[in-house]
C-alpha cells in the first residue's frame, strides 16, 4: 500500500501471492537495501543465473526448476533469478524464458516458482498449479516491455500511457542526469534510494506525469512513484510515495 505524506487514506494496494506489502510515506521509511543478487553469465551449462546471497539454489533444485519450467511450456529458459519479501523471510524464484524483440517491443514470457523450504507454511499448491519436487507453479504470464534509449544505452520500462517514446526518453534523460528539483515534502534521502536504472511506468494525466522506479535493493525490495511536473528548465517532483514490504 503507498500513502501520500499527511493523508490517512490508502491510494493504492500492493499484493504478493507469499505477503501483503506495507504502505509507509516515502520520506519515513528507513529502508535498508539487501545486498545485490549474485550473478553468474550465461554459459553452455544452462542459463543466467541472479540469486540473492539468502536465496541460493543448488544445481539439482536449478535443475529442478528448469523442468518445472518446461512442462508450464517455458522451454528454454534463460534466466533464473531469486528474491526476498523483506522484512519477511519467505522467498521466491522468478524464471524468465526467450525474449522476442520487435522494433522497441519485448516480450518475455515469466514464471514464478515457490520452493516448499521458502513459501509460508500455509502456502500449499493450487489446483491448477503443477509440482514438481518441492517447487510448485502456476501458468506463466507474458511481460510487456518498451526499449528506451538515453546516451547510447537501453533501459527497459513496463508501461508508457499518454506520451510518446521520445518524450519518455527526454524524462528519463533528464532524471538520470539529475536534472530535476523536488518539492517540500519529498527528500534527499528518498530519491537517493531509487534506482534510475529500473524504469517501471510512464503516466501522463493532465498536466502531471507519474514516474515509477525500483528501489536500489532490487527485487522485493519495493518501489517508487514520483509524480512530475515537467518545466522549460527542468523537472519538478511535486510528490514521492514508496511502497516497501
Amino acid at each position: 500500500m503507498m500513502t501520500r505524506p499527511g493523508f490517512n487514506k490508502s491510494i493504492a494496494v500492493v499484493i504478493s501471492t507469499v505477503a501483503l506489502w506495507l504502505a509507509v510515506p516515502a520520506f519515513q521509511a528507513a529502508a535498508i537495501p539487501p545486498p545485490p543478487p549474485k550473478q553468474d553469465g550465461n554459459t553452455k551449462d544452462g542459463p543466467k543465473l541472479k540469486y540473492v546471497p539468502s536465496a541460493e539454489l543448488t544445481s539439482e533444485q536449478k535443475k529442478t526448476v528448469i523442468a518445472l519450467a518446461a512442462k508450464r511450456g517455458i522451454k528454454q529458459v534463460t534466466e533464473i533469478s531469486t528474491y526476498v519479501l523483506y522484512p519477511s523471510p519467505f522467498r521466491g524464484i522468478t524464471v524468465k524464458g526467450v525474449e522476442q524483440i520487435q522494433g522497441r517491443e519485448v516480450t518475455t514470457q515469466v514464471l514464478r516458482v515457490q520452493f516448499k523450504d521458502w513459501a509460508p507454511e500455509q502456502q500449499k499448491p493450487g489446483k491448477n498449479d503443477i509440482q514438481v519436487g518441492d517447487f510448485w507453479a502456476g501458468k506463466p504470464f507474458t511481460r510487456k516491455q518498451t526499449i528506451l534509449k538515453v546516451a547510447k544505452k537501453e533501459y527497459r520500462t513496463g508501461t508508457i500511457q499518454g506520451l510518446s517514446i521520445a518524450e519518455t526518453e527526454s524524462i528519463l534523460s533528464r532524471l538520470l542526469e539529475n536534472k530535476y528539483t523536488f518539492g517540500a515534502n519529498v527528500r534527499q534521502t528518498s530519491l537517493d534510494q531509487i534506482d534510475w536504472s529500473q524504469p517501471q511506468s510512464f503516466r501522463k494525466r493532465g498536466d502531471v506525469i507519474s514516474v515509477g522506479f525500483l528501489h536500489k535493493g532490487g527485487t522485493g525490495s519495493g518501489f517508487f512513484e514520483l509524480e512530475i511536473k515537467p518545466t522549460d528548465e527542468a523537472l519538478n517532483i511535486q510528490q514521492l510515495f514508496q511502497a516497501i514490504p
